[in-house]
């Protein structure tokens, strides 16, 4: 199992290409639900291209060094909107679903916190087939499961009070 390494370039492209598969499954939602810290690029991202609210959750599972220790999953108390109630038809989405966990868990969260939600539906990047969990959209399913270098990877260890 080799690593797999993304550009800024591929990365966006991944993201529009998500968008697509989702406009071009004609399922309608009024609310997209981003995974900080991962999925809040694509949350964003997805936000804007379909002209619909972004609510934030942050989660954590992974620490240590470089990011790369997974450890249990952490949820914030709240979610972050600026709307005054979350939407019905609601689009979860993640940069990726690696062992399932965080986004069985949102899952859970959310409807447990938010009965106004009819339909979840879930769109990631990238599928690990580790997972024990199966995203409703998804660009790259990963059988061998590898460790993704995202482009943004270069600042987890960019620490300007260290710098000085």
């Amino acid at each position: 199992m080799s690593d797999l390494y993304i550009s800024w370039t591929e990365y966006h492209q991944k993201i529009e290409t998500l968008a697509q598969k989702v406009y071009d499954s004609q399922w309608q939602f009024n609310q997209i639900v981003c995974l900080a810290r991962g999925g809040l690029r694509v949350g964003d991202i997805l936000s804007r291209i379909f002209d619909q609210p972004l609510a934030i959750l942050s989660t954590s599972s992974y620490s240590g060094f470089g990011g790369k220790v997974r450890g249990g999953i952490k949820l914030a108390e709240h979610l972050t909107m600026t709307t005054d109630t979350l939407g019905s038809q609601v689009l979860l989405v993640d940069d990726l679903v690696d062992s399932g966990v965080s986004l069985q868990e949102s899952i859970g969260w959310l409807k447990s916190r938010y009965p106004e939600i009819q339909e979840m539906k879930t769109a990631v990047l990238w599928y690990k087939s580790c997972s024990a969990i199966a995203p409703d959209y998804y660009i790259d399913y990963l059988a061998d499961n590898p460790w993704i270098h995202q482009p943004f990877e270069c600042y987890e260890n960019f620490n300007l009070a260290k710098s000085e």
